[in-house]
């Protein structure tokens, strides 16, 4: 990759072999591999704000089906019921067990909106080049970065349940038209924070994204 008129050196490591690089800030669209062993020691997303935009707006509109609508629906002895998020929540809640309870609330409700308010905020701020509290947005994308996985905790719980009653033959449970909506916040949640490309917040001048 060839120096560019007015271009600035950094110096990175490798994170697999640890060979430290002399290289350009790497523009957007582009990847910087290391020499000796050929790993990917840095990443520029392309057109970040919008597929960031794009990927968390398209999990915005399913989250609300995925909330509203019934998650399972679960025949037990003839009789069928149909539970939403929430209500697998409360039920949980109100049969004592609150620290289950806590945890589908917070990786199937609280952890995704989160996520996407905070990357609708991070991309904002991006896009009007706004230079304040970089130090605070950076910790806010750590953040979203770090609880990103524990946004499946309730889908592990949800498949340990369905199995151990299908094992005990006591009910027939099945995924309600509310577990593809929910499926459809999961992926493009990740897509989006995926997509976001944290060193626009650092950036003076802003490449176009």
């Amino acid at each position: 990759m060839e120096a560019g008129a007015g271009a600035m050196n950094q110096t990175i490591a490798c994170k697999v072999c640890g060979l430290v690089h002399m290289a350009e800030n790497v523009p957007p669209g582009m990847v910087a591999k290391c020499c000796r062993c050929g790993s990917t020691i840095e990443r520029r997303s392309f057109q970040s704000l919008h597929r960031t935009a794009a990927f968390s707006l398209a999990a915005l509109i399913l989250f609300v089906p995925a909330n509203v609508f019934p998650i399972l629906h679960m025949e037990i002895y003839g009789a069928s019921t149909d539970t939403t998020v929430w209500q697998g929540a409360k039920l949980l809640y109100d049969e004592g067990q609150w620290p289950i309870a806590a945890i589908v609330f917070l990786a199937s409700i609280a952890i995704p909106l989160f996520k996407l308010i905070g990357l609708f905020f991070l991309v904002a701020t991006a896009r009007v080049h706004w230079t304040g509290v970089r130090r605070l947005r950076t910790g806010l994308y750590q953040f979203i970065e770090t609880i990103g996985r524990w946004a499946m905790l309730d889908v592990f719980v949800l498949a340990v349940l369905v199995s151990l009653v299908k094992l005990q033959q006591m009910a027939t449970i099945i995924a309600g038209p509310g577990a593809l909506a929910f499926a459809g916040v999961v992926v493009f949640t990740l897509l989006a924070s995926e997509s976001f490309d944290p060193q626009l917040i650092w950036e003076k001048e802003q490449c176009p994204a």
